[in-house]
């Protein structure tokens, strides 16, 4: 896959769920993604012959699915932004771990790789910092509804 080719939201999910299959059972069934995913037999068959033509997956009608290299590396990266900006939801904005999750499977397709940089940078000082009361000031002022926005209680 040519490195400028960028992958769909869709297929980034399925690499990354493929991933974390192979992390429980070392290679991933067909029937395994349709269950984890919630999508249906014909989709999933779509999306695997697609990884297969760009060579993220390893992929034969009724055979057992793994990642290729280069398709284990584009799940990692997944997986890697995924979990900085469910950090950052998380331990850094106090959203409830579930809505983090939720939120970071949406956000972590569109994040530039700049900023996702940043992020990290930002996500790394706030956990190591001495003094974290700035931390726990913003966790306050977070948990107030905000009179511009209405937002909810974190």
């Amino acid at each position: 896959m040519a490195a400028s080719e960028k992958l769909s939201a869709s297929l980034e999910d399925y690499l990354e769920t493929i991933y974390l299959i192979e992390q429980e059972k070392q290679a991933a069934r067909a029937k395994d993604i349709v269950v984890r995913l919630g999508v249906s037999n014909a989709s999933v068959t779509g999306a695997l012959r697609v990884l297969g033509q760009k060579k993220l997956v390893n992929y034969a009608p009724y055979d057992l699915v793994t990642l290729t290299p280069a398709g284990r590396r584009l799940a990692q990266d997944v997986m890697r932004r995924h979990d900085t900006l469910k950090g950052f939801l998380n331990s850094i904005l106090n959203v409830e771990e579930e809505a983090a999750d939720e939120a970071a499977c949406q956000l972590e397709h569109a994040i530039s790789a700049d900023i996702l940089c940043r992020l990290t940078a930002f996500v790394e000082f706030a956990q190591e910092a001495d003094n974290a009361d700035w931390l726990k000031g913003l966790h306050a002022r977070l948990a107030k509804p905000s009179e511009e926005t209405d937002a909810p209680q974190a």
